[in-house]
């Protein structure tokens, strides 16, 4: 047979090694199915079960972010009356504000504090709910009470509690001998006192989620990696920094993201601990925002900020899915 021949006989597209349309890949079974990629038709059918999801997205995430974007570049009036377009002047006016620095700073602070007193202290509840001993069920039961309650409402207990001369809390440090007299000490109306009370409330209201996204975690580590681990010899320590807590590297993956997303937006535990203090020295980004709205009456200049805010978030969220990889297992 010619050469001519040979090539004619040789099916159209195997001379380039890809398959024809539609056909079966290279080196798979004769009988193999053939893999097509859904199509229009597809997407179509499957619009009336996502359709509702989308809707939600686009109405609580998309179409207000949207709107935070388009004011960001206007010139709103204490009215909301829109004067037109201004570029990028709200921007300007946000990255020459003198406290803005100090504040992106003490944001900074704020979540690595809070973030990782939260992670430490759950870590620890974990590995004892995880415990059997008499009570487990109500005490599991107790932690997830600062979950439960409002944010507002519990950080309005810590607020009183530390007033000088009728405050619960604050007696309690008279009488072990912390604080001097009742009324020598304003706990809340110091910048810097104020603004470490207000990361121990966060870290309490954020301890529930944390604690039982680790337990969830902890429940998945195989009891027989664990006895493995003894019967080589390892102790308790040694155990659980080489075997479970790598176990654990997805749940702590989630649950450190979940907790800077909420604590870096967090606005109530600092307005209500923070909100007498004139002044900046106490202030988070979420803060100033406030502050825009409610004293200055700045809307477009808050939500140029809120912008600022946002786009931190997304480009913390993006380099902590690179780098740690959240889904990536074990």
């Amino acid at each position: 047979m010619s050469a001519t021949s040979q090539q004619a006989s040789i099916p159209a597209g195997a001379a380039t090694g890809r398959p024809r349309s539609g056909g079966t890949p290279p080196g798979a079974p004769a009988g193999a199915p053939r893999t097509r990629r859904p199509g229009a038709r597809a997407t179509l059918g499957a619009l009336p079960w996502i359709g509702p999801a989308l809707i939600l997205i686009f109405g609580v995430v998309m179409f207000p972010a949207g709107v935070m974007f388009y004011n960001s570049t206007r010139d709103i009036s204490l009215s909301g009356l829109d004067k037109g377009s201004v570029g990028l002047a709200n921007f300007v006016e946000v990255f020459t504000f003198p406290y803005f620095w100090p504040i992106l700073g003490r944001t900074v602070v704020w979540v690595v504090l809070v973030v990782g007193a939260t992670v430490l202290i759950s870590l620890g509840l974990a590995q004892v709910l995880t415990k059997a001993f008499p009570g487990r069920r109500l005490v599991r039961m107790v932690v997830i009470v600062p979950w439960a309650a409002s944010v507002v409402m519990t950080t309005l207990v810590v607020y009183y509690g530390l007033e000088p001369y009728f405050g619960i809390i604050n007696r309690f440090l008279v009488d072990v001998g912390l604080v001097d007299t009742p009324e020598g000490f304003g706990w809340t109306r110091n910048p810097g006192t104020a603004f470490a009370w207000a990361v121990v409330v966060a870290v309490f209201v954020s301890l529930p989620f944390t604690t039982y996204t680790i337990m969830a975690g902890l429940a998945t580590v195989p009891a027989e990696v664990l006895e493995a681990a003894r019967m080589d010899g390892a102790g308790p320590l040694r155990t659980y920094v080489s075997v479970v807590l790598p176990q654990l590297r997805s749940a702590l993956a989630v649950a450190v993201l979940i907790n800077i997303i909420n604590v870096f937006n967090s606005l109530p535990i600092l307005k209500v601990m923070t909100g007498s203090i004139p002044g900046y020295d106490a202030d988070t980004i979420m803060t100033l925002i406030f502050k825009y709205i409610q004293n200055q009456h700045k809307l477009d200049v808050a939500s140029a900020l809120s912008v600022v805010a946002f786009l931190i978030v997304i480009v913390i969220v993006a380099l902590y899915v690179r780098i740690v990889k959240p889904m990536q297992e074990v």
